[in-house]
């Protein structure tokens, strides 16, 4: 039988965590799961629809959001390979979130590190468990939580190939990426998500992912591409996107995706999703004109390249504060998202040397932090957030700093385990031949282009 919890569990942690005036309506992250009392809980049609379109939008994001998007960027030889990798990681973790991922972020258990096994194979879960959303007494059926939740451990694990593209062995991803979710997706996602939770347990604010998608699977693309070392030819050979038409539309079904992405969170079709809806407007819009400025202020010309690299930082960057900040402080952090973006990318990692194929620290990541501090300033009521009379910048900032330090290192130690574990053993990398010649035919006997 699952766990009961008491149906004020919602409103009693938001006024918990200092939200006075969201303690009736709504709270950053994930609802915990609950099996109602059919005499009090209420299940409305329009919510259960709106959550089953927003687990199809953000499957899209995937594919083929972040297929074509990363197959545009790369050279033509490799794009059947990031096109197969993105689909074959999909695959696996949804897979993976079925069989223990669920249980382990939201199995109801109350260890603050992981949900436990209670619901591994999905026991207990059937037509009539239902999932709580942030109004008391409101719920959606527990499947369709499930399964946008599923959508979020999917895109996370995808995004890190951008890292590691055109030279890592396709087994040797696959094996990272189950270790990587047991390890580190579902445990941060319990962290941050689950009422029992470390990370939720402190107040952090995490609205859509910020930390748990977007800081996660950066951390992890930075720290691969440390060990795995740069592409042959980098920063020596001419290694532009193959195919820029392909990677904005790619990038685009990303935006399109991302309603269900933020707004989903929310867990309603209601007012904390209306919000969320016209700050994943507002965010990637200022970003844009904010990353083409300044091409065309310091370079002389404003790039689609460009364009679409602000595009998406200005998403990551209001991912966690989507549903807590006003549209002027999503403003701020679309330009704030993409200016630090464009100065990592363009600056320190130049500086630096190494080769993050695909910027996906220096723009998830870096927005990604940036967003998630911000999201401690803006959701203060006097700059148009949500937060309640009482709300403290300072420390609810110091409280996003504290989520986002645990993040970088859990992620970056486990992270760098996994990838010199299987170096040693099975190896990262392609040969020199393979890696010349492309992974289209040499991994996946196939090409994407017959010239």
């Amino acid at each position: 039988m699952q766990k009961l919890w008491t149906p004020l569990l919602t409103a009693g942690l938001a006024a918990g965590l200092g939200w006075p005036a969201l303690a009736q309506e709504a709270a950053p992250a994930a609802a915990p799961i609950v099996a109602a009392e059919a005499a009090k809980a209420v299940m409305d049609k329009g919510d259960t629809a709106w959550m089953m379109v927003s687990a199809v939008l953000v499957m899209a994001m995937i594919l083929p959001g972040v297929a074509l998007f990363y197959g545009g960027l790369v050279r033509a030889k490799n794009t059947l390979s990031v096109l197969m990798q993105t689909t074959a990681i999909a695959a696996v973790l949804m897979v993976l979130w079925l069989v223990v991922g669920y249980s382990i972020a939201f199995g109801g258990g109350q260890s603050p590190f992981w949900g436990g096994l209670g619901k591994a194979f999905l026991q207990g879960v059937s037509i009539h468990s239902t999932a709580a959303t942030f109004t008391e007494g409101v719920v959606i059926p527990e499947y369709v939580f499930i399964s946008f939740q599923m959508t979020f451990a999917a895109i996370t694990a995808t995004l890190i190939i951008g890292g590691l593209v055109e030279r890592v062995k396709f087994g040797a991803l696959l094996v990272f990426c189950i270790f990587w979710a047991l390890l580190v997706y579902f445990p941060v996602a319990h962290m941050v998500w689950d009422s029992a939770g470390l990370i939720f347990g402190w107040g952090a604010l995490d609205f859509a992912g910020g930390t748990v998608v977007h800081i996660n699977a950066a951390v992890a693309a930075l720290v691969g591409a440390l060990i795995i070392g740069p592409r042959i030819g980098y920063m020596k050979e001419m290694m532009a996107p193959h195919s820029l038409p392909l990677a904005l539309t790619g990038a685009a079904v990303l935006w399109f995706g991302w309603f269900g992405f933020n707004a989903g969170s929310a867990l309603e079709a209601g007012p904390d999703a209306a919000l969320a809806m016209v700050n994943t407007f507002a965010a990637p819009a200022a970003a844009i004109l904010t990353w083409a400025g300044l091409e065309w202020a310091l370079r002389g010309k404003a790039s689609l390249l460009g364009g679409i690299s602000g595009m998406i930082s200005g998403l990551v960057a209001i991912t966690p504060a989507a549903g807590t900040v006003g549209p002027m402080g999503a403003l701020a952090l679309g330009v704030i998202g993409a200016a630090g973006a464009y100065y990592f990318v363009t600056v320190v990692k130049i500086k630096l040397g190494y080769d993050d194929s695909l910027d996906v620290f220096g723009i998830h990541g870096v927005a990604g932090i940036l967003g998630a501090l911000g999201t401690g300033i803006f959701t203060a009521p006097s700059l148009g957030g949500t937060g309640g009379a009482d709300y403290a910048i300072l420390g609810q900032t110091l409280i996003q700093a504290k989520a986002v330090l645990l993040t970088v290192v859990w992620c970056g130690v486990v992270s760098f385990v996994l990838f010199k574990l299987i170096d040693a053993t099975i190896g990262l990398r392609v040969s020199r031949d393979d890696e010349r010649q492309g992974l289209d035919i040499t991994t996946h006997g196939e090409q994407a282009y017959h010239l």
